[in-house]
């Protein structure tokens, strides 16, 4: 199975030479003042730009190779690719939480300024098992869980029992009472962050912050700093326009903006109802210079959406309506939030996912210029997500226990091979397969084995993963006969 590189993991090594990307205007020109100008290789934003970002060497999988299509992700090393473009993909840093700053407890108990919060009686007396069994709290805090969300905690809207009781027992439902930190790292996509957290706690009867939690497009916030005006295509309805709102984009544009102010635009698109042409944002495009466009979700109208992305990587500094003069050029940058070909859902069988987009654009783009297409592609299992996810596991192990570090043993549960299970290893940590999703096979994956094992569901990996690290004889139950002074099983007798 290959790694990545040490030199890929240290984010201080020095870069190969580019030309950096300097911040556009929506008028088209750089902040210097001059035009604005891609060459073949797309030059990726650097660390001097913007120095509240961390530096992530961007990466690609195989599956670009067009002369390749039918390959899997596991077919070639992944290490040295057209997404390495010697320069480097930023990723946004968390802000870091202080727990002195919070003035409610998490069930919402008022504190005192300068005075530990008044806890309630279980937390008092998890506190002092703690205390008592400080080999088996130390363990405890140096491990930590990654998990996939579809195919492993729910399938569309519908929860997988195992996940909410693996996720009870990882917030304080053991035998220490401790909450042993946990982060969600899916390549779904397509919401506010807020609302999608919103939406799992719900359904997997467990809180989820947007602290602890990565989709597949988070880490593209980034490039806010970068770009002005941007074509960001896919999901539903126009969820998609608000999440790049949120994430600070100043000019967003989505295709049915296009297609109402232009419906020749489309080869095949025949219905556009009332609805969608009351909220689109018609306009001049042939007076728009888009900087960038970014792929957040899944494509809605495959037809409509891979006719107005060619137009523009063919077109002159991103203009609508215009042609390069250079047809070996490619006019501006486009980003993917993940590579997923696969994605478990409600149906029996798991749907295309953003994957198989992406190869089909890298098809015509190769049938039609006779050049491979420059793109960048976030998600698991390219390097810059796993890096992002360090930063978003450090921080939750400080809001949980007040300890700004990595956690030594990290568990990445998946039910994806090509994605959750190659990361995972080339990251370096221990990967759990789960037989609820993507993959049904016997045995492990042939071509992306799980490191740590196979399982039949996320509970049964998450147990045997606790087993490993706090004993054979570790329980995944709380009782308040704990006490450590008057309980009937003492927890001084037990460590």
């Amino acid at each position: 199975m290959p790694a990545f590189e040490d030199t890929e993991l240290d984010s201080n090594r020095p870069q190969t030479p580019t030309i950096n990307l300097k911040k556009t205007m929506s008028n088209g020109t750089l902040n210097n003042g001059t035009h604005a100008k891609y060459s073949h290789i797309l030059p990726i934003p650097g660390d001097d730009q913007h120095p509240g970002s961390i530096e992530v060497p961007a990466s690609r999988s195989s599956m670009a190779e067009t002369g390749n299509l039918i390959h899997s992700l596991s077919k070639t090393d992944r290490r040295g690719s057209r997404n390495s473009f010697g320069a480097s993909l930023p990723i946004p840093r968390p802000k870091r939480h202080s727990r002195l700053s919070s003035v409610a407890t998490a069930d919402g108990r008022p504190s005192r300024p300068g005075m530990p919060s008044i806890q309630p009686t279980r937390d008092i007396l998890s506190s002092q098992v703690q205390d008592i069994r400080g080999k088996a709290t130390a363990a405890a805090k140096d491990m930590a869980f990654a998990f996939d969300i579809d195919g492993v905690l729910v399938h569309g809207d519908r929860l997988i029992p195992e996940g909410q009781r693996a996720l009870e027992i990882l917030n304080g439902d053991n035998e220490l009472g401790i909450k042993i930190p946990h982060i969600f790292l899916t390549n779904g996509s397509g919401k506010i962050e807020t609302a999608r957290c919103a939406q799992l706690s719900k359904i997997l009867h467990n809180p989820v912050s947007t602290d602890q939690f990565i989709q597949s497009h988070t880490p593209m916030s980034a490039l806010a700093e970068y770009y002005e005006t941007v074509l960001v295509v896919g999901g539903e309805s126009y969820q998609c326009r608000e999440v790049a709102k949120q994430y600070g984009f100043k000019d967003i544009i989505v295709p049915n903006d296009i297609y109402a102010a232009q419906s020749t635009i489309s080869p095949l698109r025949e219905h556009f109802t009332a609805e969608q042409r009351a909220t689109s944002t018609p306009r001049d495009f042939s007076k728009v210079k888009i900087n960038a466009i970014l792929v957040f979700s899944d494509s809605r109208d495959y037809a409509t959406d891979l006719q107005i992305i060619m137009d523009l990587l063919q077109s002159e500094d991103g203009v609508l309506g215009t042609k390069a003069k250079s047809p070996t050029e490619q006019s501006i940058p486009i980003y993917f939030s993940q590579g997923d070909l696969l994605c478990p859902t409600e149906h029996p069988n798991p749907r295309m996912s953003q994957g198989t987009f992406r190869i089909a654009l890298e098809a015509i783009y190769k049938a039609l210029t006779g050049h491979e297409l420059e793109r960048v592609v976030y998600g698991k299992p390219e390097l810059a997500t796993y890096k992002y996810a360090d930063e978003v596991m450090t921080s939750w192990m400080d809001t949980l226990h007040g300890e700004e570090k990595l956690p030594k043993h990290i568990y990445m549960v998946g039910d994806n091979p090509a994605s959750d299970i190659t990361g995972g290893n080339m990251y370096g940590w221990n990967t759990c397969l789960v037989r609820t999703g993507v993959y049904q096979g016997e045995g492990n994956d042939d071509e992306n084995p799980a490191n740590f094992g196979v399982f039949t569901n996320v509970l049964e990996a998450v147990q045997t993963a606790l087993r490993k690290e706090l004993g054979q004889d570790f329980k995944f139950k709380w009782s308040d006969a704990m006490n450590p002074v008057t309980g009937a099983h003492s927890a001084s007798a037990i460590e």
